[in-house]
């Protein structure tokens, strides 16, 4: 088999030649409680007065510069209403690309310990494909199970945009008043400010690929906002 020659010469070439590897940055502490406060809307200020913590060493943390006690990595991670274990995923890898950027399948992380509600309450089990929720937006996995939809119909509704697509079962989404039902390949992009809710209503399990923008987490995702009622 033949092969093309490379092009010293060419500019492609010498900038990727010249171009040094990107650092890939280590999961710690200080980064995990930094995502968090942000998606949860949380200056240092109100994080340091939820926890307890000073603002000096809060701020320490985050830049990695102190190793925080067991009582403080307790404190602020009540402060973020969640278990300590959320900030020590397991990463496995052979490098440090792999660790920073990979998720295995088994090893993605239980986005409804994030949530206020239970999955029996949301209807689902939600869980992070994305490898942080420190970036401008972060994707998922949900699972319905035959006949699951939440307990209070409650819409949900926030600023931003919301995307997925359904890839496997059936799902019944409502944006507004209109009820569509997604098959597996159906897919959907719509401002999030629209009230909307998913439920599936077959008795097959449903599969679902999200993508939400801004990562925007806060200490209660639902906003109280019931569909109305038609007479």
């Amino acid at each position: 088999m033949k092969t093309s020659a490379r092009n010293p010469d060419s500019p492609v070439s010498q900038s990727a030649e010249k171009r040094p590897p990107p650092d890939a940055p280590t999961p710690s502490f200080g980064g995990e409680v930094r995502q968090l406060r942000k998606a949860r809307r949380m200056t240092l200020k109100q994080l340091s007065a939820a926890s307890g913590v000073s603002l000096s060493h809060l701020s320490a943390i985050e830049r990695n510069a102190t190793k925080p006690s067991l009582d403080v990595i307790e404190a602020v991670a009540a402060a973020l209403s969640i278990t300590p274990d959320w900030f020590f995923a397991r990463r496995s890898g052979h490098g440090p690309m792999e660790r920073a950027y990979v998720v295995r399948a088994e090893e993605r992380r239980n986005l409804n310990a994030l949530y206020a509600q239970s999955p029996q309450e949301l209807g689902y089990v939600d869980r992070l494909l994305s490898s942080s929720i420190g970036g401008d937006f972060y994707m998922g996995i949900a699972h319905y199970a035959p006949g699951a939809e939440r307990i209070d119909e409650t819409m949900m509704s926030f600023e931003g945009e919301q995307h997925g697509v359904l890839i496997e079962g059936e799902l019944e989404l409502r944006l507004g008043e209109e009820i569509v039902v997604l098959r597996p390949g159906d897919s959907y992009s719509h401002p999030a400010s629209i009230p909307h809710h998913g439920r599936n209503r077959s008795d097959k399990p449903a599969v679902l690929i999200w993508a939400v923008s801004p990562v925007v987490i806060p200490m209660e995702v639902v906003r109280k906002e019931k569909p109305s009622k038609k007479p």
